[in-house]
């Protein structure tokens, strides 16, 4: 079966790496490598600093208590996302408020934020589908006419630029993962990426157990105490020294990921002039990093089925999120602040294709020929 992660071509890199520092200052957290990762993130991308964190949902949780919401706040996000995106700010008792999302990216519709803004909004999430970016220069701009934090999910868009910006940088905060369908992998793991002075001291303090206990080791304080809310968000030292030598070779994993997606993209043109169906669209102001490739089928064709006939010829393809605002949680703790249409109807039409690091073109052709077998039929 043709399935969607290839982690062995990942473990040769990691264990060929030969990075074996000298000495090792914890195994629980806050270790050499964690050092040693925090700080290549934080120059390949330019965030003022980087914390790595157990996942990219605790970076996000991270980043809803930095930016203090809490009840009768809301925060605009799309619909077209994981649930991690609101559960961050529902725990904090804000309202998430869902905006439909554009037809080609799939990203969240800006055109569609400034309506759905009230008195009560106090923070805007994008979430960069896909490794495609969001448009953020007209996101920061609404941001900043209304006073309003933005937190970007960049959760696929480790490698990934608006213009030349990396992703995770623009916003006031940016939350990566490092979950293993990723680009970056460690089986679990995350980054909190800081973008603004302000923030920096309070995110230690969080990450801490709301202590002050990294200014402790630093010998800023002679002991260290609680000073807030916060909770354990340090990612292990083991999973950190995984994360290195990739990220060491980041430009390399994002190339070879491209070059896949765009063979995807070449080989499946016939299909999209037949309108069976449409492939993703890049925007000329994003750099992606070849996340992963999808679909949108046909409405003439009934996906399940498809997804069923592929499978049959042992290509693991799968649809993927259930639109938050129709969900029993999304209808429980949120509203929607436009139509959904959009985003409602590609959650009916997209399917995913096998993309990872170190995909052959001879697997990548097993899966075009049976998508084009499925829909030529």
């Amino acid at each position: 079966m043709i399935k969607f992660n290839n982690t062995e071509a990942i473990q040769a890199l990691v264990y060929n790496s030969g990075i074996y520092p000298e000495s090792y200052k914890s195994l629980s957290g806050d270790g050499t490598f964690t050092e040693f990762a925090s700080k290549i993130i934080s120059k390949k991308v330019g965030s003022i600093s980087t914390l790595l964190t157990p996942s990219g949902t605790a970076a996000l949780e991270m980043a809803a208590l930095l930016t203090e919401v809490g009840p009768n706040d809301e925060v605009i996000m799309p619909s077209n996302t994981f649930s991690s995106t609101a559960n961050a700010f529902v725990l904090r008792g804000a309202m998430p408020v869902f905006v439909d999302c554009m037809p080609d990216t799939l990203n969240i519709d800006v055109s569609l934020i400034e309506k759905a803004l009230t008195k009560k909004t106090k923070c805007i999430v994008p979430v960069h589908y896909a490794g495609v970016s969001c448009d953020m220069e007209r996101i920061m701009e609404l941001a900043s006419l209304n006073e309003l934090k933005v937190v970007e999910d960049a959760a696929h868009g480790v490698g990934s630029k608006f213009k030349d910006q990396p992703l995770g940088t623009i916003g006031h905060l940016g939350a990566f993962s490092f979950h293993e369908t990723k680009n970056i992998i460690c089986g679990e793991g995350g980054a909190l990426l800081i973008n603004s002075d302000s923030y920096s001291t309070p995110a230690e303090i969080i990450r801490e157990k709301g202590t002050n206990r990294s200014q402790f080791f630093r010998g800023e304080v002679d002991k260290y105490t609680w000073h807030e809310q916060g909770s354990s968000y340090l990612l292990a030292e083991q999973l950190a020294a995984f994360l290195v030598p990739q990220l060491n070779q980041l430009e390399q994993i994002t190339s070879e990921r491209v070059k896949a997606w765009e063979y995807y993209y070449q080989e499946l043109k016939n299909l999209e002039q037949t309108n069976k169906i449409t492939l993703p669209t890049v925007p000329s102001y994003c750099g992606h990093n070849g996340h992963l490739f999808y679909v949108l089928l046909d409405e003439r064709f009934e996906r399940e089925k498809v997804i069923s006939d592929l499978k049959a010829k042992g290509v693991s393809a799968v649809s993927h999120y259930v639109p938050l605002h129709s969900s029993p949680a999304g209808k429980r703790y949120g509203r929607t602040g436009s139509s959904m249409e959009v985003t409602d109807r590609i959650s009916q039409q997209l399917i995913r294709l096998p993309l990872y690091f170190g995909i052959e073109k001879t697997t990548q052709d097993l899966v075009l020929d049976g998508i084009h077998h499925c829909l030529n039929r």
